[in-house]
């Protein structure tokens, strides 16, 4: 069962990377003007070809860690578990590729976020 979790776990960080370059990394790329010439439909196109690998783990990380198929983690649990796993790489890219700072209400919001995580796993 813990490899399961484990392997759920990575698979939805390996997936999130992916999630976040294909929602913002035009936004830097344009930034940079290395894609500031086009047109919106191809950088729609540029994003959804990124986040066909997203999908390719988000899916068998949600089958894996499903509890209705054997998995550790409920739907919530998952659901969970994948958003502060979000929030934790948007944070590094951002901080990393827009060079942001972090405030004390985004601490304060992270904090609450891996709260929810201690709540979901409560019996």
């Amino acid at each position: 069962m813990l490899t399961k979790g484990l392997t759920t776990v990575g698979l939805l960080l390996v997936s999130n990377v992916f999630m976040t370059l294909a929602w913002y990394a035009h936004l830097k790329l344009q930034t940079a003007k290395v894609i500031s010439s086009w047109p919106l439909y191809t950088v729609v196109l540029f994003s959804w070809g990124i986040a066909l690998f997203e999908y390719s783990f988000m899916v068998p990380a949600n089958r894996i860690g499903f509890d209705g198929n054997g998995g550790p983690f409920s739907l919530v649990q998952l659901k969970i578990i994948q958003e502060v796993i979000t929030l934790f790489v948007f944070t590094l890219f951002s901080l990393i590729a827009f060079n942001t700072h972090l405030a004390w209400n985004h601490v304060a919001a992270f904090i609450c976020m891996v709260g929810a995580v201690f709540f979901v796993f409560m019996k």
